[in-house]
This record gives structure tokens, sequence and C-alpha cells, in this order.
């Protein structure tokens, strides 16, 4: 569709990078303003935040599912052949990767979206691990654990063509339909509250816009480009390479998104006198975050994607990669979050906050 529109200098990843920024700032702006986060859903302490943050993350999840899906049904965009509907399920990747992210997620009170956003609020820890977490996702993919990564993934689980819930008998509807249901009523039920909602609601929307923005909008035949979602593993790998060799690559979908957050979340928080410089109080704390990234990288990549791209933007595909992946990195949390109460360590469950609350 994208050579409709008679662009003559503008190519599709160029356009890409400019629909990822403002999809980003969106989602920057209504997850500062939300407090948007799984990992606080999963094992804050206070258990009225955590129901909160659950409806809140639920909300989106059921909006991104019955979005995604729609699409899907009109004929906008296709997720035939894509990575989370793969044939050959990589069960030990997936498993082992998602359980070192909800692991890291633990340790650096946020995941890797959050983080992003914190970074955009002035918070350096979160900059910090945002950075090692960029580093380590490229050392995966691309550098000294790339031979641990493909020996893991190299360990599948032959799915055929069932490799979603739309292949299951009966096609994608009725679990659309159930799953949505499901969700929309845990997320009313949650005390979330209204205006938390309907942003949440908006955080959503920005799922499908993506992939039909990407997958529809903006495909090109004679110059192709990916059908891409909100996620921060990958974006992040590229925005750090595009940073290190900007004069040697074009920035596309990634660059933007990453930028796009840290730009909304800035904004954001200087609006509403949220935005705080905050930095780490001790060697040992600056440690546990490090360790937390290096996890949240490793993981991202071998789970195929955080909380976002396996997550909020996974789960709609249908596949039964997402719900595997999600899965392993809920259960990382909570036993991380378990192993350090039971240690008496202070970074237990604590609420994750930014800002003029308590620090993250």
């Amino acid at each position: 569709m994208f050579e409709s529109f008679g662009f003559e200098t503008l190519t599709p990843v160029t356009a890409s990078l400019y629909l990822a920024l403002a999809l980003g700032v969106a989602f920057g702006v209504l997850a500062e303003i939300t407090r948007f986060c799984l990992r606080r859903a999963l094992v804050s302490a206070d258990r009225s935040e955590r129901r909160s943050a659950g409806g809140v993350w639920l909300m989106a999840l059921a909006v991104a599912l019955v979005g995604t899906q729609a699409s899907v049904a009109a004929g906008l965009i296709s997720f035939e052949g894509h990575r989370l509907l793969a044939s050959e399920l990589p069960v030990l990747a997936i498993v082992l990767g998602g359980l070192a992210f909800g692991a890291g997620m633990v340790l650096t009170r946020g995941c890797a979206s959050r983080l992003a956003v914190l970074s955009g609020s002035g918070n350096l820890r979160a900059a910090f691990v945002l950075v090692l977490f960029a580093i380590a996702a490229h050392a995966t993919l691309k550098g000294v654990f790339a031979t641990l990564s493909s020996g893991l993934a190299s360990v599948t689980l032959p799915l055929g063509a069932l490799t979603s819930l739309a292949a299951l008998p009966g096609g994608a509807l009725p679990y659309t339909a159930g799953l949505a249901v499901v969700f929309l009523g845990l997320a009313l039920r949650s005390g979330a509250g209204a205006r938390n909602l309907v942003l949440a609601a908006l955080i959503g929307l920005i799922v499908p816009a993506a992939w039909v923005g990407t997958g529809y909008v903006l495909f090109d035949e004679f110059d192709p480009i990916l059908a891409e979602s909100l996620s921060l593993t990958a974006p992040a790998t590229a925005t750090l390479f595009w940073g290190i060799a900007s004069t040697a690559i074009t920035p596309g979908f990634g660059v933007g998104l990453v930028g796009g957050i840290l730009a909304g979340a800035a904004a954001s928080a200087l609006l509403f006198g949220r935005f705080q410089w905050q930095s780490f109080d001790s060697p040992a704390q600056t440690g546990r975050y490090a360790l937390g990234a290096l996890l949240m990288g490793v993981g991202g990549v071998l789970a195929g994607g955080c909380t976002l791209g396996a997550g909020l933007s996974g789960i709609p595909t249908l596949g039964f990669a997402a719900f595997l992946a999600l899965a392993a990195i809920i259960l990382g949390a909570k036993l991380a979050a378990r192993l350090l109460s039971e240690s008496g360590s202070e970074y237990g469950a604590q609420p994750a906050t930014q800002a003029l609350q308590p620090a993250e």
C-alpha cells in the first residue's frame, strides 16, 4: 500500500521511524501517567496496588487482543510466517529466557518498558539498566552469547500447523472473545479507576495500530519491512547499534519507538511535575540492578520478547510461543520475589514507583 502514497523521497524504513516515534510518544505519555508495569502487578507488596496495576495491564491486553484480531479478520494483517507462529517451537530457549527475564525485572524493579519510561522521568538507575539491557541483548543476538542462544534455540517442539489458538477448531474468534472477556472482567473488578482503565485501553490500541501501520500501510513489495508492534528487546538493540554506527545504517521502527517512549515519558513527567533526578544509593544496589539488566537482556532474546513484545503485542497474535514466554516471565518474577523475600532482602516486593513517590 505504501507506493500508493506517491512519496518520492520517503522510504518505508524512514516512514516506519516516524510512525514508531509517534506511537512511542503516545505510549510514553500513557505509561508514565498510569505507571504501566507488569512487575508491579505481580510482586508489589501492597495487594490493592497489585490488583490496580494488574487491571491496567489486562485492560490494555484486552483491547490489544481484540484490535489485533479484528485487523486480521479484516485482512489488513497476517501473522503467517511470523516468528511467534513458527512450526518449530524453541521451547527450552523460551522457558529459560522467560524465567531469566522475570527474575531480572524483579531485581531491577521494572521490566524494560517500565525502565524506559522511568529513564525519561529522570531515573538514572533505570537509564543505566536500559543501556546494559541493550548491550546484553545485542550480545545474545550477535555477540558472545550468540552461540548459547542458538544452542538453546535448537531444542524445539514440532507444532506443525498448530502454532496458535487460531489453528485450533473454531478458529480465532471464540478464543479471542473468551480471552478478551476474561481480561476485561478482571480489569473492571481491579479497582484501577476509570481514568487509568481508559488510558490503558488507549495503550492497547497502540498495538494494532503498529501492526497495521507496519504490516499494511507501509507495506511495499519492492522494499519490504518487518511487521512490528510494541516491544523493547529488538528496538533497544537497534537503538544501541544505530547510536554506535549511525552513519552506516538507516534508523527504523525500533529506533523511533525507543526515542518516542523516552520523549513521551519525559514530556509527561515534566508537565505533571513528576520529573526528578534519581541515582543509586550504594554499590550493592548498582550490582543488583546490573545483574537484573543482564538477565533481562539475555532472557528477552531467548524468550523472543519482553513483557511488551511477547506479552502485550505477542499474546494478540494468539501464538503459543507468546503464551509460553509470558507464562515463563511471570513464573520467573514470582520465584525471584519469593527467594528475595525469604532471604530477607529489602528488595523483595516493594512497589514500583518513581519521581515524587518512593524510589524504584
